[in-house]
């Protein structure tokens, strides 16, 4: 995911948008006669010390604890780290100019820091970071989304026979009537083989499904799959999300699968077969940020590769030489992916581990040692802490291999399986291993992966130098694919694997970007699955009245 525009990527990647709501105590009164009459300006910084206007408040005339009543909103994007500034001004003119404006005091942070804490209050600064008086801000974050997901299990009989030496291997499409026509919202698997399928449930967004009108036609396809991609037409429905809700609340909704052309030239044609709809429900899905602002705590552990193949550390051809400017790419690595996760950390302790060096006193090989050499803390302060521990340990193991990444993963896998134990959503965990090189236990490392993707888990592995990759990218399952030795199952693709290379020439923020992108659905869809609910929401997911109003 790269940036696109000053303001960062495109509009349709992020994650949601967020409102803040504003509110101000104790302002510094800057009228000789009066109260001030504080409005507060939000900024954006996009790149160094550029700082964006991207909205303001209402001015609130004599006030010197004012409650904003317009939230300003913005595009939320995880794996960024969104630097903002709320500006706050005494106005006393009315067209609202800074230029002649008092300077109330102002608060720098990150969006994640508010999604974090939901509602964040801090001091306000002067521009010599001196305080403000006694002036504080409080910044509120709420999401803006419609979280319904249509929840359906469906099947179909007797559907027309469409291959000559088999039956037919159908699949369903279903549409969204949109202005320009017809939209894909999903599709089904194919079911091989059988004229009485009975497809996996799934779920499709409202909005996606029919842009939360529940009275908006959908139009339903049914194909025959044929490898070529020239698919077989077998029939077609349409209804309303309402209709077809009502109709499977009491009984399965039954739809005749209607091929037109078929109907012309059949005298005594009926249909194609019928769809049966046995469940339709909106159900309010929890979003990530449900679960962040809830209170669930991303338990954030780095690995480092510490084999021989890195090199000797002391030369500069090694990848963990550092240089006189105090970069490598292990650093690099640690710096992009740490400054966004450890805004969603409360404590900011970050244990980190390194694998695949013999290490003082025994000079045994390790694949699970903690770098500060403190096993029963193994702890570091925030992402500085990290990079001094990295720093110190190097010269004190002695790289070897070889490179075994199933024990940090089962070290890691430890723990969430504690934390679901506690059947709350409380902890979620991310696991970033930075390496150079090809995996020695593949076998050990898929069975630890299936048994992780059952777990509150991530795992980014970030592969520097220039190493054959290729068997990071199998585990990285996008296509579903990934199974244990043993043949079973990842139940999710928990893996996203990125070679540090590809992002040299890019900002730094582009491998954060990349690597996160894909954590919020993991957590969000992890819990939602496991029927867990953010730690501080009182309310269950629950079905939602097919005649709500659309969003």
């Amino acid at each position: 995911m790269e940036a696109d525009g000053a303001l960062g990527p495109r509009a349709n990647e992020c994650v949601t948008k967020v409102a803040l709501s504003i509110s101000c105590d104790n302002l510094m009164d800057m009228d000789a006669f009066s109260k001030s009459d504080p409005l507060c300006v939000l900024s954006m910084n996009t790149s160094g010390s550029h700082w964006t206007e991207i909205g303001r408040t209402e001015k609130i005339q004599n006030c010197l604890n004012p409650k904003f009543s317009k939230s300003l909103l913005l595009d939320y994007y995880f794996e960024m780290v969104q630097k903002l500034r709320f500006d706050v001004y005494d106005i006393d003119s009315e067209c609202c100019n800074l230029q002649e404006a008092d300077f109330l005091g102002a608060l720098e942070c990150t969006l994640g820091q508010i999604v974090s804490s939901r509602k964040l209050t801090r001091p306000l600064l002067l521009k010599d970071k001196s305080p403000a008086g006694k002036g504080t801000i409080t910044i509120c974050a709420e999401e803006r989304t419609d979280n319904r997901v249509v929840a359906f299990v469906v099947e179909a009989r007797k559907l027309d026979k469409k291959d000559f030496f088999g039956k037919s291997d159908p699949f369903l499409e279903f549409f969204k009537e949109s202005a320009s026509g017809w939209q894909l919202a999903h599709r089904t698997e194919v079911v091989k083989n059988n004229l009485n399928p009975v497809w996996v449930p799934f779920r499709i967004p409202i909005q996606t499904l029919c842009g939360g009108d529940v009275e908006k036609n959908i139009k339903v396809d049914c194909y025959d799959h044929n490898n070529s991609g020239s698919h077989d037409f077998i029939g077609s429905f349409q209804a309303t999300l309402c209709q077809i809700q009502q109709q499977s609340q009491s009984f399965a909704a039954e739809f005749e699968c209607i091929n037109s052309k078929k109907k012309q030239k059949k005298r005594g044609y009926k249909n194609s077969g019928v769809i049966v709809i046995k469940q339709c429900k909106i159900i309010k899905e929890y979003t990530f940020l449900d679960y962040i602002m809830g209170g669930c705590q991303i338990n954030f552990t780095i690995a480092v590769d510490f084999t021989g193949s890195n090199g000797d550390p002391r030369t500069p051809q090694s990848l963990h030489y550092i240089n006189p400017n105090g970069y490598n790419e292990y650093l690099a690595a640690i710096w992009a992916v740490g400054n966004v996760i450890q805004d969603y950390d409360s404590d900011k302790m970050f244990p980190v581990l390194g694998f695949g060096a013999k290490i003082p006193p025994t000079w045994q090989v390790s694949h699970e040692f903690p770098i500060n050499f403190n096993p029963e803390n193994p702890f570091c302060a925030g992402i500085e802490g990290v990079v001094a521990a990295y720093q110190q340990c190097l010269p004190q193991v002695k790289l070897y291999g070889p490179t075994n990444f199933s024990p940090v993963i089962n070290h890691v896998a430890h723990f969430a399986r504690q934390a679901l134990e506690q059947q709350t959503a409380s902890q979620y965990f991310v696991l970033l291993i930075i390496t150079d090189g090809v995996i020695t236990d593949m076998d050990e490392t898929r069975n630890a992966i299936v048994n992780a993707s059952r777990l509150p888990m991530s795992i980014i592995i970030v592969g520097v130098g220039g190493a054959d990759f290729t068997a990071m990218e199998f585990l990285d399952g996008d296509d579903g694919n990934l199974r244990s030795a043993t043949g079973e199952p990842a139940m999710r693709d928990i893996v996203q694997f990125v070679p540090f290379r590809q992002f040299q020439n890019c900002p730094q923020e582009a491998l954060a970007q990349s690597v996160l992108a894909e954590v919020p659905t993991q957590v969000s869809s992890f819990f939602n699955s496991m029927k867990q609910k953010p730690p501080h929401d009182d309310a269950p997911p629950s079905d939602l009245s097919a005649s709500a109003p659309p969003l």
